[in-house]
């Protein structure tokens, strides 16, 4: 939340410029969400107009008025409370707390012991930018004619801003950690196409995806293809073989330009540099990276294909669990100041819930969701040299979920998520040890509805895997009768097994022989689950 103070003389004039249309109708609806006691009593939470405004404005200027109190640089304070727009809208209520909280910290009410000072707080709609805010009016002069004491006051609302960040769950600006915004036209693209998500996140998610399972840049190149994004280089000035950034774009609908994103602006972490640092770096791979940032530039074929097209054995379903179960044993010994090492352990889990909802979710969902929660752990502000720890990786996780296949045995995936879920963990662990409200509970959300995603997709696979009986059907479809059950589970057995079962039908007439007759009536009553 971005606090940004102003200081004036003109209240009427402000208040008016609140509640009427803006320069360039931008205002909706405006409206009072909080104010003091005294004001509070004369207005409520109607549209304002130009006359109420100016009701308003007489009322906030009246001690000034009534003393005769001067203030250098005017008497009236505005400030305005702005969230990022990736934040979306909180209710007039939510707002109306932080107003009241915000006045109290910035020692405008009677509870610092000083007689009060008269406020309002003003919302009218979202900026042209997108950015859900309140403007918060107040008169410089309290109520006994005394000065409010302004010294400061701009660093003095960024601590409070601060505070309620923490308090409401907000967005913490400033903090170590920061996740990459999008703008109001990518958001408004995503409406008008019926995305589940903008562009910037769905691509952020891919590259993490990607970078986290490969071994190599040439690698990282060839999955982000493999992908289905379109991926070019930028290159030194002069020069085609060196590299020294990338962007990414989603396939454009028929008739539309893509849209471009360099790494670092999807992520903090998946700038070029940052992705080179995790990897090995020899004048070989160096060499292979150029072709195939070369061949991606030209839309060629990938020029060395590698593990990217390879399936996993079961033994290295098994080393990959143990090595998530080696980072999640170190992590418990990680000093929580160590940022690089916290953000690397975040990295590598998004990565490998990011490839899991892609196996299993056809759209972005509580896997995604967990993914994009631990990726804003991994975003650091400014990055050590390297991290004071040096962790065991579990990219191998990445690898082994983006290339499992619906074969795969249900034991070791169960055992690679409950260890994965586990790091998310000791990552939810570290930031409720350091206060970092916001996060725990991002992260203890977003995981407990992954887990449970999971849970129903195992269970959909043990049912699908099953072998049929008469007593499952029986459970499954208690007023059937027993020639309808016969003859399903004839059907079910050539097919070694049943998904969700479908809805039983008619027993032909072989199948009937020796059934007692019934009429259509009694049979409809009795069957209701079966369809003529």
């Amino acid at each position: 939340m971005i606090p940004n103070i102003t200081q004036g003389d003109r209240m009427a004039g402000l208040m008016i410029y609140l509640a009427g249309p803006g320069r360039a109708n931008e205002h909706e609806e405006p409206h009072l969400v909080a104010g003091d006691s005294a004001l509070m009593a004369w207005h409520d939470d109607n549209e304002l107009n130009r006359d109420v405004a100016l009701d308003i404005a007489n009322a906030l200027d009246r001690a000034k008025q009534f003393f005769g109190t001067d203030v250098d640089g005017g008497h009236v304070f505005h400030c305005s409370l702005s969230l990022a727009a990736e934040e979306g809208q909180l209710s007039d209520e939510r707002w109306g707390a932080i107003a009241n909280d915000f006045m109290k910290e910035m020692d405008f009410t009677e509870d610092g012991g000083k007689a009060p000072a008269r406020w309002v707080a003003v919302r009218h709609g979202l900026s042209k930018n997108g950015n859900d805010h309140i403007h918060i009016v107040a008169s410089m002069v309290r109520d006994d004619g005394t000065k409010w004491n302004g010294w400061k006051s701009k660093y003095k609302s960024q601590q409070a801003a601060r505070t309620l960040e923490k308090k409401y769950g907000l967005n913490e600006v400033g903090t170590l950690r920061a996740e990459r915004g999008f703008t109001p036209a990518e958001q408004s693209k995503a409406i008008r196409q019926g995305l589940p998500e903008v562009e910037r996140h769905s691509l952020a998610r891919k590259v993490r995806v990607c970078a986290g399972a490969s071994t190599d840049e040439a690698e990282f190149v060839r999955r982000a293809r493999q992908e289905g994004m379109l991926v070019r280089p930028r290159y030194a000035a002069g020069r085609t073989d060196v590299v020294t950034g990338y962007s990414v774009a989603e396939r454009p609908r028929k008739g539309e330009r893509a849209v471009w994103f360099g790494g670092n602006s999807l992520g903090r972490d998946l700038a070029l540099p940052k992705l080179r640092a995790e990897w090995d770096s020899t004048p070989e791979s160096a060499t292979s990276a150029v072709a195939e940032w070369n061949a991606a530039a030209r839309n060629r074929r990938p020029v060395s294909p590698g593990r990217e097209t390879l399936q996993p054995s079961a033994e290295l379903w098994s080393k990959c669990a143990n090595d998530v179960s080696s980072l999640r044993e170190k992590l418990a010994t990680t000093p929580h100041d160590d940022h690089a090492a916290w953000a690397q352990a975040a990295r590598e889990t998004s990565a490998a819930f990011g490839a899991w909802s892609k196996r299993i979710e056809p759209t972005p969902g509580p896997l995604a969701d967990a993914a994009r929660e631990l990726a804003k752990s991994a975003q650091l502000r400014r990055y050590p040299a390297r991290p004071a720890v040096s962790l065991p990786s579990a990219r191998g996780a990445t690898m082994i979920l983006l290339a499992a296949t619906s074969k795969s045995d249900r034991a070791a995936y169960a055992l690679m998520f409950r260890q994965l879920a586990q790091t998310a963990r000791a990552i939810h662990d570290m930031h409720k040890a350091t206060d970092d409200l916001r996060r725990v509970r991002g992260l203890s959300s977003a995981v407990r509805a992954a887990s449970k995603v999971v849970e129903a997709s195992a269970n959909a696979q043990t049912l699908k895997a099953q072998p049929m009986s008469m007593e499952t059907l029986r459970q499954q479809h208690p007023e059937a009768s027993e020639e309808a059950l016969k003859s399903r589970l004839l059907v079910e057995r050539s097919r070694g097994g049943s998904p969700l079962p479908p809805v039983l039908t008619r027993p032909d007439a072989a199948q009937l022989q020796g059934a007692q007759p019934r009429t259509e009536e009694s049979h409809r009553q009795n069957n209701p689950g079966i369809e003529r």
